[in-house]
Parts: C-alpha cells; sequence; structure tokens
C-alpha cells in the first residue's frame, strides 16, 4: 500500500477521508440564486454527489439553508460543531459577499444564528473567522462571495468585499488550498458543481491541485473569453453589428463586452447546454470579472474599446464579407457537367485502355 499523500498529489491509496461535510453559508449580502442555480446542475448534479453516484468520493453531507430540510437550531447545529471541532472534515463554502463590521457602528450588516451565551445575532464574519482556519478547504460561490458583486459598488454603505479581499488573497486552508472563486451572476450551475466535484476528488487524493488563475477562478472554466465561444462571433469578424435587440449579428454595439470578459457561458450554456447570455441575445455584462459592476457601467452603452476596435475591423470585415459572399454565391452553383444533355461533358474518356489488376 503506498504512503499517505498530501492534499493536492494523486495517489493510489484509498481515501482516508470517509465522509465529508460541506457547510454552505448563504448569510452574506446576497440573494440565494447561487442555491437555487445548482439546482440545475447535471455535470454533475448535487444529486450525484450526496447520493454517492460518482465513484471514488467520501460520503457527502450538505447543509445548505436553502435546500436543507433542517430549520434553526437543529440546522445550525452542524455549524456549532464545526466551530467546536467535533467536525473534522467539512469544506466551507461562501454565498453572498462579506460586509465590513468595522463600519455597521452598534449594530450588525449581517448575521445567521443567535449566540446562546449572549443572545446576540452571530455575525456572518464572525462564523467565518471561526470556520474557516478549520475547513479542509474555502469556496466562494458566485460573483458577491467571489469579488463583492452589486453590493460592493461604488457608493454603498456596507463596504462589503468578496471572501479573498476578506481573508486575503493568499490565504491557505489546513489542508494547503487556496480560496477557490467560482463566479457568475449567478453562478453558472455546472462550472460550480464540476468545481465543487474537483476538490473532492483533490481531497480524496484523486486528483493534482486545482489549477487557479490570478483572480483565484479555476482556469479550465474562466481560460477562455465570452467572445471565442459566441455563436456571434463571426459577425464581428465580419464588422457585422446589430443596433437593435433581436437580432443575429453581433452585440458589441449595444453594450455586450463579451470579447474581453472570461467566462464560459455561450460555449456550456445554462442549463443542459442550452441558453446562456449572447446565445439567447442578451449582452455580456461581465459578472465573473472582479471589476465588475463599476468597470462595465453604463450597461447597454457601447463598450469604449469596441468604439476603437469595431471602428478598425470595419474595412478588413468589409473585404472579408465580400469575399465569402463571392465565395458563397459560386458554392451555390452546381458543376456545368450535371446535366440531362446527349454529350457528356464530367471530362470522362472513352478510349482509355481498360485497366487489369492482377488478382
Amino acid at each position: 500500500m503506498a504512503e499517505s499523500a498530501p492534499y493536492g498529489r494523486k495517489t493510489q491509496r484509498s481515501p482516508a477521508i470517509s465522509e465529508i461535510h460541506i457547510l454552505w453559508i448563504t448569510a452574506g449580502l446576497g440573494c440565494d440564486g447561487d442555491s437555487v442555480s445548482i439546482t440545475a446542475a447535471s455535470e454533475p448534479s448535487i444529486e450525484d454527489i450526496i447520493l454517492g453516484s460518482v465513484p471514488g468520493l467520501p460520503k457527502v453531507h450538505l447543509h445548505n439553508p436553502v435546500l436543507a430540510y433542517e430549520v434553526g437550531d437543529e440546522f445550525l447545529e452542524w455549524f456549532h460543531k464545526a466551530d467546536r471541532g467535533e467536525l473534522e472534515n467539512f469544506v466551507l463554502v461562501v454565498e453572498g459577499s462579506i460586509p465590513n463590521e468595522h463600519l455597521s457602528g452598534d449594530g450588525y450588516w449581517a448575521a445567521m444564528g443567535t449566540d446562546a451565551a449572549t443572545g446576540q445575532p452571530i455575525k456572518t464574519t464572525q462564523w467565518i473567522d471561526r470556520l474557516a482556519p478549520k475547513a479542509l478547504g474555502v469556496v466562494a460561490a458566485g460573483t458577491c462571495a467571489t469579488f463583492g458583486g452589486i453590493h460592493a459598488m461604488k457608493g454603498n454603505p456596507t463596504g462589503c468585499m468578496g471572501i479573498a479581499d476578506y481573508l486575503g488573497w493568499d490565504w491557505k486552508s489546513k489542508a494547503g488550498l487556496p480560496i477557490v472563486n467560482v463566479p457568475g451572476c449567478p453562478v453558472q450551475p455546472d462550472n460550480f458543481m464540476e468545481t465543487l466535484l474537483y476538490l473532492l476528488r483533490q481531497l480524496a487524493g484523486l486528483a493534482p491541485m486545482i489549477p487557479l488563475d490570478d483572480a483565484l477562478r479555476p482556469k479550465w472554466l474562466f481560460g477562455m473569453t465570452v467572445h471565442q465561444g459566441c455563436d456571434r462571433a463571426g459577425y464581428y469578424e465580419q464588422a457585422d453589428f446589430t443596433h437593435e435587440y433581436g437580432s443575429r449579428k453581433c452585440l458589441v454595439k449595444i453594450g455586450c463586452w463579451g470579447p474581453v470578459v472570461q467566462c464560459n457561458v455561450p460555449k456550456r450554456g445554462w442549463i443542459a447546454g442550452i441558453g446562456g447570455c449572447p446565445n439567447v441575445g442578451g449582452i455580456c455584462i461581465g459578472c465573473t470579472m472582479p471589476g465588475f459592476p463599476d468597470k462595465f457601467m453604463p450597461f447597454m452603452d457601447e463598450p469604449p474599446g469596441a468604439r476603437i476596435s469595431s471602428v478598425l475591423v470595419q474595412p478588413y470585415g468589409m473585404l472579408i464579407r465580400n469575399l465569402r459572399r463571392l465565395t458563397n454565391n459560386t458554392l451555390n452553383k452546381e458543376p456545368k457537367w450535371r446535366h440531362n444533355g446527349a454529350k457528356s461533358t464530367t471530362g470522362y474518356r472513352t478510349d482509355k485502355p481498360e485497366q487489369t489488376y492482377p488478382l
């Protein structure tokens, strides 16, 4: 039997972890949209993970207030157990942005449950402070938890932020894992579940360290731009832009940031490969990016960079469009030898000697 390997390395031994709990906090500043979104996942589904349909994984217990059967103290008991050190193997998932409680005065911005000793609400930040150091890994679900999202835009009173801003971008779990950000407003269902599956395999010793980019996003999911996977990209190349909704042409002129936004939704779709913002005529507003929303506003206006690039591409696009139209017209005509005349014009020769081949 091989020696026990550190988390993040491949090993042939049976996983030492037989059970993992997922403690999911939705008590940040958010709308619970990410919890709702993952119920549409199919690669894998949340049911596949919990019911043990995926080979090699430890038993998984999900504690999410939106999806749980338990309520009140019965639900919160798992969080208290983890806080007391009675739950050794758990992953902390955070949904919603993290408020700056230094700015809340005598009150608080966000909380979950009540402290039995003081009778006071337990702030969301207190839960994170207590649980993150004891977790095998910390995952941020959705743009609010990853980068602050809508609630963190300029002028907000809460001073809210993403989990990496709160814990530190170089933070590591007790298992040596960095924070894993899976942005999206809400998160694309299969993107999150695929990432969670990777982490569970890693914790079981069946996968290498998860590859993340500088924004702590999984590289294989956020390495390409919306434009690179968009069905409308060919129209951009031909400088064929729409100026109204409902058109099948490129949406850049009406506010789409797809050429510079890292997101796989046009390629992956939304549910069962169907949908995705540009696929159904919606512009990309950059919700998977750390600069969202401030650096993408005002929405619906043509992005500044697009004003230059779309002008520069027009002479090239016009030339390409005309050349392709010419070629298309040629390819839409059948060869001249296809006719019902008495004379063959295919080039077949009847005077050629018959060829024989040895047996």
